[in-house]
Formats: C-alpha cells, sequence, structure tokens
C-alpha cells in the first residue's frame, strides 16, 4: 500500500465512524467496516512511522452531539476493545495471560450491539444511590448528559441499595427486535422511513432531546462493567456482576472459565444462543475476571486493558432461488429482487437471528455474473446488519433469468441505456413511476410536506386524486370527499396535511426544481443550477450550450433537463403548479448567495452552533460549495471540536482554517 492509498484508507474510514457513531446512519455493514480496519492496521504494521494521532486506529468511536445535551468528560475514560476474528488469536490471549498468572480466570460474554454508557450513582440522605448521571461514550473521553433519557429506561435503576458512596457502572443501551419491528411498523403505517436495523434506533433514540420519545420507543439495558467502586466490586469482574443482578441490575450474558478450552466452549455456545435472543449481539468480549491483573496487558491509549473482543464470522446457509420480483423506481428503473428459502428447512433462512427470504439483485449485468435464475442454489451472509446479500452460486439454475421487455406496471417497451446495465421505463404516467415521484416529491430534501407519505400518495394515486405531483395542491378542492373516505385520515388529520400542503408552495425554487425527478438533478445540482436563471420559465427555455456551462453539470446532465423541459406534458404539469401558486422565481434578495462564490469549504469537527448539515446547507445557500475531503482545491476549513484529520491535512497543505464565528461573519 503506497502512502496516498493509506491516507485515502484513513479518510474513507473517518468518515464511515462519522455516519457510524455520529449520524446513527452507517453505509457499509460492520464486516465490512472490520475488513477496511484490519488493512489500515496492517498498513501500519509496516510502515509505523505513518501512523499517527488522528489515525482511525487511535480513537474511539464518535464525538459528542451537542443536540442531545451538554458535553460530560468522563471520570473514568470509556476506552474500546481491541477486535480479533480468529479463535487462534483468542488462545493465543488466553495463553499469554496465563504464563503471567496462572490462577487467571476469565469472563465470556455476549457483545451487545447498542450505545455505551455509564451510569453514576451517589449516596444521598435516605441511605440509598441515587442516579445522578448517564453519559455516553462519545470519543472515549468526552460524552454526552442523556440522564433524562435513562430515567425512561425500565432496566436503569434509579435508587440502589448498596452500602457504597459512589458507584460508576457501563452498559449498553438496546432496542429488542420486538420494539424495533413495532417501530418500523408504526413508521410504514404512516409512510415514513424505516429505521435500517436496531442498533441506529437504540443510539438515535438514546440521544432524543425529549424522554417521551424514548419512553415510547422502548429501550433496554444490559450492565456490563464497574467502572468505578469498592474494592469489594472491583477484585473479581464476574463476582462485580453477580453483586450488582443480585440487587436487580440487569446483566450482560456471562459464563467465568478457566481454560482456553472453555473460554472456546462458550464461544460457540453464545453463537447457538444469539438466534434464540431477543436482541442482536455482535461479537464476544473476553476479559480477564481479576481486575488488578488487567493492568499487565496494556493494548495501547485506545483499547481497554485485559480485554478483546472476538468478532463472528457473517453467518451464511444456502438458499434455493424461488421467484425474482420486478419493480419500477420512481424514475423509471427496473429493480430485481430474489425471492427463496432455506435449502435444508424450506422455511426463510434464519441468519443472525432474523428471518431472510429476500435480497436484492442490484441489476441484469449482477445476475448474470451470479448465474441467478429459478431453482438455482446460492449463498446468503449478513454480518450483523439488516441487508441480507448473496455471496456465490453453488448450483446453477436450468436458465438464468433474463429482464422482461415490457414494463411490468403499464406494459409500455423498455429501454436499455447505452453505457449503463439500467433498464428503465420512459413512460411518465406509469403508476409504479408515479407514486414514488410524488413521495419523492413531498419528501424532506424537496418540497417537505409533513405527512404525506409514500403511503399515503399511493391510495390517493389508486383512487384517482393524483395522475400528477401538480394535482397535490388541488387535493384542497376536495376536501370533504378526502375526509367522509378517511384517506388522509380523520378531519384533523386531514386539515393538517392539507395546511402543509399550503405551506410547501413557498419553497425556494432550488427545492422545486429538486422535486421534479429529472434525472441527475438532485439536491446540489439544483441549486447549482439555479444559481444561473431567475425562474424556471428561463431554465425551460435554456439552450444545451448555457447547461453545460454550468459547473458541475456535464452533457448528460444538460440533455436530461432538456429532454426533461422538452416534453409537453412536463411543461403541462409545471403550469399547474404555477397556477397553483407554487413559486417557480427567485424571491427578491436570493442573490445574496452569491457571498461565496467560487470558494471550496470543507467542514468538519463539532461546531459551537452549527451542525454539519447546517454549515453546509449556508455554503451551498450563499454560493459555495461544500466538499467531504480536503484537497489542493479547498478555500477553507471550517472546524470545530475533535476535527481530526481533516484539519492535520489542511495544516499540512496550507489551506486557511476558520472557526464558525469567522465562517459567520463572512455570510453577514
Amino acid at each position: 500500500m503506497t502512502k496516498k492509498e493509506y491516507e485515502k484508507l484513513k479518510e474513507t474510514i473517518d468518515y464511515h465512524m462519522d455516519r457510524y457513531y455520529n449520524l446513527d446512519q452507517p453505509e457499509i455493514s460492520d464486516y465490512e467496516y472490520d475488513q477496511l480496519m484490519i488493512q489500515l492496521k496492517e498498513a501500519e504494521k509496516q510502515h509505523p512511522d505513518w501512523v499517527s494521532q488522528d489515525s482511525p486506529s487511535q480513537k474511539i468511536g464518535g464525538i459528542a452531539k451537542r443536540e442531545a445535551g451538554v458535553k460530560i468528560t468522563h471520570d473514568v475514560p470509556m476506552l474500546s476493545i481491541e477486535d480479533v476474528f480468529d479463535k487462534k488469536d483468542v488462545e493465543a490471549f488466553v495463553v499469554k495471560v496465563k504464563e503471567k498468572h496462572p490462577d487467571a480466570s476469565f469472563s465470556v460474554e455476549a457483545k451487545i450491539d447498542g450505545l455505551s454508557a455509564t451510569l453514576r450513582y451517589t449516596k444521598k440522605e435516605d441511605g440509598k444511590m441515587h442516579l445522578d448521571l448517564c453519559e455516553t461514550r462519545g470519543d472515549g473521553f468526552v460524552g454526552e448528559d442523556v440522564t433524562a433519557n435513562a430515567l425512561v429506561i425500565p432496566d436503569v435503576q434509579k435508587t440502589l441499595d448498596l452500602p457504597y458512596e459512589e458507584l460508576q457502572i457501563r452498559g449498553e443501551v438496546y432496542m429488542s427486535h420486538e420494539d424495533f419491528q413495532r417501530f418500523n411498523d408504526v413508521q410504514r403505517e404512516n409512510g415514513k422511513k424505516l429505521a435500517a436495523n436496531p442498533r441506529n434506533l437504540a443510539a438515535g433514540t438514546l440521544r432524543q432531546l425529549d424522554p417521551a420519545i424514548t419512553k415510547q420507543r422502548g429501550l433496554k439495558m444490559f450492565v456490563f462493567n464497574v467502572q468505578k467502586g469498592p474494592k469489594q466490586l472491583m477484585e473479581s469482574h464476574v463476582a462485580g456482576l453477580s453483586m450488582l443482578k443480585e440487587n436487580g441490575v440487569p446483566v450482560v450474558y456471562h459464563e467465568k472459565c478457566n481454560t482456553a478450552e472453555e473460554v472456546l466452549f462458550v464461544i460457540d455456545k453464545i453463537a447457538q444462543l444469539r438466534g434464540s435472543w431477543n436482541y442482536d449481539i455482535d461479537g464476544v468480549v473476553i476479559k480477564i475476571d481479576q481486575v488488578d491483573y488487567r493492568k499487565d496487558f496494556e493494548a495501547g491509549s485506545k483499547y481497554s486493558s485485559g480485554h478483546i473482543a472476538y468478532k463472528y464470522p457473517p453467518e451464511e446457509c444456502v438458499v434455493v432461488m424461488d421467484d425474482i420480483l420486478v419493480n419500477v423506481g420512481r424514475t423509471g428503473k427496473l429493480t430485481f429482487t430474489g425471492v427463496f428459502h432455506d435449502e435444508k428447512t424450506g422455511e426463510p433462512a434464519r441468519l443472525c437471528g432474523t428471518s431472510v427470504s429476500r435480497a436484492t439483485l442490484h441489476n441484469m449485468d449482477y445476475i448474470k455474473e451470479m448465474k441467478i435464475g429459478m431453482g438455482g442454489a446460492y449463498k446468503l451472509y449478513k454480518s450483523g446488519e439488516i441487508i441480507p446479500k448473496l455471496n456465490g452460486c453453488v448450483k446453477e439454475p436450468a436458465r438464468i433469468f433474463e429482464a422482461p421487455t415490457k414494463c411490468p406496471v403499464c406494459g409500455d417497451d423498455l429501454v436499455s441505456e447505452e453505457d449503463s446495465c439500467d433498464i428503465r421505463c420512459i413512460n411518465l404516467s406509469c403508476p409504479a413511476q408515479l407514486t414514488r415521484a410524488i413521495a419523492y416529491f413531498a419528501s424532506l430534501d424537496c418540497m417537505n410536506i409533513v405527512g404525506l407519505g409514500e403511503t399515503l400518495i399511493d391510495d390517493l394515486v389508486k383512487e384517482g386524486y393524483l395522475k400528477d405531483y401538480a394535482d397535490i395542491y388541488y387535493l384542497k378542492n376536495h376536501r370533504e370527499e378526502l375526509i367522509e373516505n378517511g384517506i388522509l385520515g380523520k378531519e384533523k388529520n386531514t386539515d393538517k396535511i392539507l395546511a402543509a400542503i399550503e405551506a410547501s408552495k413557498d419553497r425556494e425554487v432550488s427545492k422545486v426544481l429538486c422535486a421534479l425527478s429529472i434525472r441527475n438533478v438532485g439536491k446540489t445540482t439544483a441549486k447549482d443550477v439555479m444559481k444561473h436563471f431567475n425562474s424556471l420559465d428561463e431554465l425551460m427555455n435554456a439552450s444545451m450550450e448555457q447547461l453545460v456551462e454550468i459547473d458541475d453539470v456535464g452533457e448528460t446532465t444538460a440533455t436530461c433537463i432538456s429532454e426533461f423541459f422538452s416534453d409537453e406534458n412536463n411543461r403541462k404539469i409545471l403550469e399547474k403548479l404555477k397556477n397553483a401558486g407554487v413559486q417557480t422565481k427567485k424571491e427578491a434578495g436570493e442573490d445574496v448567495e452569491k457571498k461565496l462564490e467560487g470558494l471550496t469549504i470543507v467542514v468538519t469537527g463539532t461546531l459551537p452552533t452549527l451542525s454539519r448539515k447546517e454549515a453546509a446547507e449556508l455554503i451551498e445557500t450563499y454560493g459555495g460549495k461544500n466538499t467531504s475531503s480536503v484537497s489542493k482545491k479547498t478555500s477553507y476549513v471550517l472546524a470545530g471540536e475533535a476535527a481530526g484529520s481533516k484539519l492535520t491535512k489542511a495544516n499540512e497543505l496550507g489551506i486557511p482554517v476558520i472557526t464558525e464565528e469567522e465562517f459567520l461573519k463572512m455570510i453577514q
């Protein structure tokens, strides 16, 4: 690996750490993330001079999020645990400990997939210990105060009847499969975005500003460590957990072991049990039971001494393909979903404690490469995440699946795109596209019509109220009928949605452009395009030459825009939007956005008052360009606390670094 590739890998891991720990929106599986870290550590092992403090291998988790409360400096650092992926490494760890301490024993416990938190208790006048603080891990040294939310978690004891002055215990806040499913059922019913997995939802729920929402969603907690306490609880880890359990504290599943053979046996035992548990685990933690022995086995500043975590390999089974479903997306693109059963049981496959009977098949190139067809057998794996993936063909089908030539929804001819593996239905009136296109039109990044989700839109399309997205603004003419039929709910909810529709008419023109579902024109491109035109009418009449002159608009995007506005039906829809009062012209004063024109700004770290998303939106609103990586083309780096590798790179390249205060002065 070259130094340039190493720096790129660091940047990639930093990005995914931010998505996982701070945004609770991971884009890759735990397994894929672990593989990236293995590559990084191997490179650093070969080139120790490359290692710096900003390397992901030297950092712990995320950064404290200001939105969820005040920051707390941990009394006892909440360090991470070094991962191993081979049982030989587990055995080597046990042998190394035994060589120095022959009487050493070990606690082998389930590694709960949730959000780590520490509970601090102190004795009060009534003689009992009361919960004073619940703090998240953050970066391992500074977390955030989520005490108000912890108080509504049933597993968190508000008081402990123990004879100690103070006590700090650490555990994992998690969400059960049942509560996760209940949340997603409600989201689906209301046409809202579904949560990706229990871990992300648990993390987001613990950070909620409203404890009532935390209580409603349901969280649980297992304690797995005594962070600080009396000698009675700090000599033997297992004994400490036992005493806590006797006093009503739910503790993690654990077993005490004396030999490497016993440790490996329990690892396999937990692997068998995980499928019956109502929560997710992402491995097993092996700890030296004698707490005092741990200091002899330091693992670096990032990791807890005397601990290792064994990560289970991705679960895998063989499934037989029963069917391939073809759907049409909002842009007309065909999507393919495989439906299958477990080869051994004939039932849906069981992986990581959940039933799986479907997987995305991506596109026709993927289908041909994997030789996918009805009756074929394939490896299926899932690495602790929600999304299952096929992993190779075991038995080829009699015939590989062939794409349809007609749209499965409207029956029109399908078109295969040049230089692409995508197949599309280009009939804009196709019902499948219509529902998704209107849902996109109403979504957060577009017209942001609160309460009007895809489920309701699908009902309105089926009932004939919506034939295009402009029809949304004429629903008010059918108010009584909508209430009578209960399509949007009762009177109160119907009026609430109709009011949200009215309020959306004043969205800025770039959002309206984004909402039109023009291929290759997303939120950022829409903003860039509308810097050059005063209205959608001007854009509609723009030449190809004018369009390709816009930065970041190439011939492909320009063609998509031109073809969209050349279509007579689209022009009629735009006219309907204007007649309904939707803003299609720039408002006076919108040109203040030119203040940052020509500047490329990277946002990093935690800013005092702005979130990264808010800062990025301000940069784009005032004509600048926001990017995620630092390069020689970067004009400024807007840095907050825990800025990390991007700040280091900016200093190396001599790029100006500005504070939030300096940034706000630039746009005032």
